[in-house]
């Protein structure tokens, strides 16, 4: 969660898997950085309770070939009187009973998730505790915020800087200082790190393969090396998939931090919403200024980009399911898939019950589960289909349309204009007539001579691949 949204939040507290035919024809302080289960491609299912997030597992997420989920922070926290989605990034204990179920819960949706081939990370809060005095979900009571039951006062930076940080071009205050009054963790100390090692192995030990690092660039990149180095083995003997939160700014940069894991790349989303807002051609040129595929995870919206207006968002509907298209089809970083609930105020709570507990997600009533559209689901499937052939073939023959291919593999046509299109492209997917996967195969496209000719309506796609 970056240091827009923090300020937002606590200043407001203060005032079946789609598969596609051919119709014819041991622990190591290294962090790991390969891709995720059968594939790469992460749904993040942000704020879904554990139950839910074990249903979609099983039903959804397994048999359409993701290779990973990506839940909310597991721990106990904060209970916002009003519900507030931020109150679960200010932890009060590592205890993993909380706002999402119980640590029953948690270690049952590890479980089913891991039986439908499905890896879990999760968010780890990790730089800081909370800020706010009250009661957690969990019972605990902190009045003050220097003495949660898992720290006391000289685990804390407070020592030699007492203050929120001000100065965001000062790698040392952005680093020491507290970020909006959050309370910042001593993690060059031995024991802090100790702690934070053993909240981790403590998720690892019921079945976690990974961790996206909240608030990373405000914790010293040799601080992380050295908990990440502690970190267990995960079931499968790997070590854990660990990817950063480093928000863009002035101060540190993304590459400080491979040491101990990849990095979440926001100039890919950015360039993503500038293309889909204009003109799709320009992705005929795509990959400048993105960091390096094997150093990053890529994103077309957070929980907090979609709130702050940065990335595309599930209100711009057709627009923002075509830019994840694109970020399945085209070939870079592992990809993420960003599913949420539907909120009018920024701060708004998920839908949860009387006392703040995230109930049930229903996709029909408050919750956008773009994980599921078949566009994506299908594309899910493509992506895992075609490996890492290389792109291919990029054409543009007009405005807001593009068409690409993965070598011999597989090709994906977008149309992001507002009228229908009839488009040919040039293709190396070998002649044959095949299934176009995003309509669950209800349509076909011929190729013939290396040329394939596709219908495309006002906003849609067309994918097929070999095999």
């Amino acid at each position: 969660m970056p240091h827009i949204s923090k300020r937002l939040g606590i200043a407001t507290a203060v005032a079946a898997a789609l598969t596609t035919t051919m119709v014819a024809v041991p622990a190591s302080a290294e962090p790991s950085t390969s891709a995720a289960a059968e594939g790469d491609v992460i749904a993040n299912l942000w704020a879904w309770n554990w139950r839910s997030v074990a249903a979609e597992c099983t039903d959804v997420l397994g048999p359409a070939g993701y290779g990973a989920v990506w839940v909310a922070p597991p721990a106990e926290s904060f209970a916002h009187p009003d519900g507030a989605w931020w109150d679960i990034y200010q932890p009060y204990s590592y205890e993993l009973s909380g706002r999402f179920g119980t640590q029953d819960d948690f270690a049952a949706m590890a479980d089913a998730c891991n039986a439908a081939g499905v890896k879990v990370y999760t968010d780890a809060v990790i730089n800081h505790t909370a800020a706010q005095p009250g009661t957690s979900y969990g019972g605990t009571q902190l009045t003050d915020k220097y003495a949660p039951p898992m720290y006391e006062r000289a685990d804390y930076n407070v020592d030699i800087c007492n203050r929120t940080i001000s100065n965001w071009n000062d790698t040392w205050e952005v680093q020491n200082c507290e970020l909006l009054g959050l309370p910042d963790l001593k993690t060059g100390n031995a024991d802090v790190q100790a702690s934070i090692a053993g909240y981790l192995n403590s998720q690892i030990a019921l079945g976690v393969s990974g961790f996206r690092v909240d608030a990373a660039k405000h914790i010293p990149a040799g601080d992380l090396e050295a908990i990440v180095g502690q970190l267990d083995a995960t079931a499968d003997g790997s070590a854990p998939f660990v990817f950063h939160e480093v928000f863009p700014g002035a101060t540190l940069q993304p590459d400080e931090y491979y040491g101990s894991g990849r990095v979440l790349d926001f100039t890919y989303a950015d360039q993503l919403k500038a293309a889909f807002q204009g003109d799709i051609a320009s992705l005929a040129d795509f990959g400048p200024g993105l960091l390096p595929a094997e150093n990053s995870v890529s994103f077309v919206t957070n929980h907090d980009t979609e709130r702050d207006g940065r990335h595309l968002t599930y209100r711009d509907g057709d627009t923002a399911v075509l830019a994840n298209v694109f970020q399945l089809g085209w070939n870079h970083s592992a990809p993420t898939v960003y599913a949420g609930f539907e909120f009018e105020g920024r701060d708004d709570s998920p839908p949860a019950d009387g006392s703040g507990f995230v109930t049930d997600t229903d996709c029909s009533n408050g919750w956008y589960c773009l994980n599921r559209d078949p566009r994506v689901t299908g594309m899910v499937a493509w992506h895992n289909a075609v490996g890492g052939a290389e792109v291919s073939d990029v054409q543009s023959p007009q405005g807001n349309v593009l068409g690409f291919g993965r070598g011999a593999s597989g090709f994906v046509a977008i149309n992001n204009g507002a009228e229908a299109v009839s488009a040919e492209f040039t293709t190396a997917v070998p002649d044959g007539t095949y299934c176009n996967v995003l309509d669950e195969c209800a349509t076909e496209v011929t190729v013939a001579g290396g040329r394939v000719a596709i219908e495309l309506p006002a906003k849609s796609a067309v994918a097929f691949h070999v095999g």
